[in-house]
């Protein structure tokens, strides 16, 4: 099993399965986040995502009704001190828009990734294949590093 390169510096984007995968403590995943979790805690990077990500990972507690430990458990993470959200602006919707146009990333993703290109992030940690339809971006896809 591989292991997460953290970078020195710079601003790290995390999708909601990154957030997922933090959250609900994924025995596959977490060895591999720790890591990235602990920089951002002792100041060396800055962990971003879209405020998306809140809506999306709110959906599945609320559904399951399971609105008082998963929906606590996402808010905190999200809206703790080791994630900044970054709004939806117009100009991250242009870019979404254009990816849309040239890519088969959802209207999700496309907000992710253009998020994430908006913010010239140093490192977009994923465990969606389909971002590797935007070869700009700095990606990491968990699966990969559990590979031999």
């Amino acid at each position: 099993m591989g292991a997460l390169s953290v970078p020195t510096s710079g601003i790290v984007y995390v999708d909601t399965m990154t957030v997922i995968y933090t959250v609900e403590r994924y025995p596959a995943y977490w060895p591999l986040l720790e890591p990235l979790w602990q920089a951002a805690q002792s100041g060396t990077i800055e962990i971003v995502s879209s405020e998306l990500t809140l809506m999306e990972k709110l959906v599945g507690p609320l559904k399951s009704r399971d609105t008082n430990k998963l929906e606590n458990a996402f808010e905190q993470a999200l809206l703790g001190t080791e994630v900044r959200l970054f709004p939806i602006t117009q100009p991250i919707l242009r870019e979404a828009a254009q990816l849309r146009a040239t890519t088969k990333l959802r209207t999700p993703d496309a907000l992710h990734a253009a998020t994430g290109l908006h913010l010239a992030c140093v490192q977009f940690v994923t465990n969606d294949v389909g971002f590797r339809a935007v070869p700009s971006l700095p990606l990491v896809i968990l699966d990969d590093l559990l590979k031999p």
